[in-house]
Order: structure tokens, then sequence, then C-alpha cells
């Protein structure tokens, strides 16, 4: 643990793309704690970084300005469904009394959540058929033991947006695909339901949203948490980001016959289509320098995303 008890918070924990800080009086408070810290705090502040993975990598050099896209992006979401429950500490009240300042230095990337006891579900509803889906689906005829139609190629919009969960494992080990009955086992059948229902009312708004703009929102994947005083399943996490989603022009879908030209996403294709031309992925070796040009064009396209929804 880094202590910046200077600034109020103390840095808990470092994924591989964002940092959690909590108010430092709360572990003052209890210096016998032992774990999860977040256990202890009824809020969080969630830090999204400039780094970016690939390949179970961070990468070198960072992309310039993505933490701070990626938050305004989330918050703009969050704005566009003002009825779903979300994990936002505002407006704050007498639940979190003498909270410290954001740190100047984090504000542009920051978030100020209250803390959920998370599901261990990724809970991914897919559009379009791509990526992983379209592996499996060549494989089996299906995502996640759910038929599709035969036929369908790669980029097809399906019959209707389906929902194929993960289990998120523990850090350090892949997060597995799973059935829905696999999660009912895991959570419940009631959460279980309010998990699939919830996603996939969530992805039909936002795919309307993006397709006005002139954009497909092709997958996405979204993470819940029960309210730790209601027990409300709570939208938390990233949402709807270059980062947690798949979007793709929708002229260039329609009009265009080459595969990457049609399905080129805005998010960070670019540094994994070059990582993978680049680096043979030997896990001995790290994973080479990003060139400049490289750098500045996903920087590029996390920034367009954002102008094109019109949430910059």
């Amino acid at each position: 643990m880094t202590d910046t008890a200077s600034t109020g918070w103390t840095h808990v924990y470092s994924g591989k793309v964002r940092d959690l800080y909590v108010p430092t009086a709360v572990l003052d408070d209890d210096d016998s704690w032992t774990g999860d810290p977040l256990h202890l705090s009824p809020v969080v502040l969630v830090v999204a970084s400039d780094r970016v993975s690939a390949f179970d990598h961070v990468l070198e050099p960072a992309i310039p300005g993505k933490g701070a896209m990626l938050t305004q992006l989330t918050s703009w979401w969050f704005e566009q469904l003002p009825d779903v429950p979300n994990h936002l500490a505002y407006p704050l009240d007498d639940r979190y009394p003498d909270l410290p300042a954001v740190p100047a230095d984090l504000a542009e990337r920051a978030t100020l959540c209250r803390t959920l006891d998370m599901f261990p579900i990724e809970c991914v509803v897919r559009g379009y058929l791509t990526g992983s889906g379209y592996a499996e689906y060549r494989e089996t005829g299906a995502i996640g033991g759910l038929p599709l139609p035969a036929g369908l190629q790669n980029g097809d919009r399906l019959p209707e947006p389906i929902y194929t969960p993960a289990w998120k494992a523990p850090l350090g080990e892949h997060d597995e695909n799973i059935s829905y009955e696999r999660t009912v086992e895991l959570v419940g059948e009631t959460v279980a339901a309010q998990l699939r229902e919830l996603s996939l009312e969530v992805f039909t708004r936002a795919q309307a949203i993006a397709e006005a703009q002139g954009l497909i929102l092709a997958d996405t994947k979204f993470e819940f948490g029960a309210d730790r005083e209601t027990g409300i399943v709570t939208l938390a996490d990233e949402v709807l980001t270059s980062d947690s989603s798949r979007y793709w022009d929708l002229d260039a879908y329609v009009s265009e016959t080459i595969p990457e030209r049609r399905m080129a996403s805005f998010d960070k294709q670019i540094v994994r289509d070059w990582l993978a031309a680049n680096w043979d992925q030997d896990a001995t070796e790290h994973p080479p320098t990003l060139p400049h040009e490289i750098v500045a064009q996903t920087a590029a396209r996390y920034r367009e995303l954002l102008d094109r929804l019109g949430a910059s």
C-alpha cells in the first residue's frame, strides 16, 4: 500500500489501468484492519489511469488523456441513464462526513463512488457477432450455450441482443465465460435475473442513443453490486466506455466491404493490431514499446468517440 495520507486519501489497490483510494481517516479509525480495506469505507475514489493494456500486459508508453476521457464518458452515460441506480457518491450527504477533497492532479480522472458488495459476474451483452463470440459460434453454433441461427458471418447483427455472462476470476487469473445457470448458482436466482434484465435494458437503450449519433454499439460488459444499505442492484465501474465496449461507425459498417474498415472500433484495437504484428507474445519477454504514431492514433480514436456521442 502506498501512503498518500497528506491528501486525505490512501492508495489501496492498483489494477492494470485503474487505482483505488479510500479516505485515510477510515483506516486510522481502525488500525487493526486486515483484508480488504474497501469493506471499511463507505466511499472509494476510482482513478482511471492513462495506462493501456493488451494481451494481459501493461504497455509503454501510456495513452495521454485516456483516463480523463474514460471518466468523462462514464459520467456522460450515467447522465443518459438517470433512472438506473449507479454507484456515484453524489450528492454528498450525512453518510460521508468530513470527506477529503479530491486531489487536484487526479480530479479529471477520478470518480467518487459508494462502495458496493460487488457480484463476481461480468455482464456481457452482444448485439453483433464478432470477437471471441464469433470464434465460439464458429466452433459450436452458440455463444455461452445460447444457440444462434446458422450461417452468420463476422460482424452480423444478431436477431436480438444476447446476454453472455462471465465469471470474474481472482486477480492474476483469466475470466471464464459461464452459462446463465451458473450465475444462478453464484448469486442466486433473483439477483441473476436482475443482472440479465438490467444488462439487456441498459444495452438496448444505449444502442439506440449511439445509433442516433451514427454509431453502432456492438457489445459491452457491465458490472453490478449490491448497495450496502438497501441491497438494490446497482450499476458500477466504467460504463459503456471504449475499454468496456465495442463501437463501430455506422456509415462504414454499411458501405465498407473490408472487415478491418467495416468494423474499425473506437478503442485500443490499433494497439492490439500493432502488438500482434510486432511481438510473438512470449511470456518471458516484455512487450515492445509502442511507437509514437500508434499512441497518437489511439488517443485520437478515444477522443473521436467522445466527440461523436456529444459527450465532450
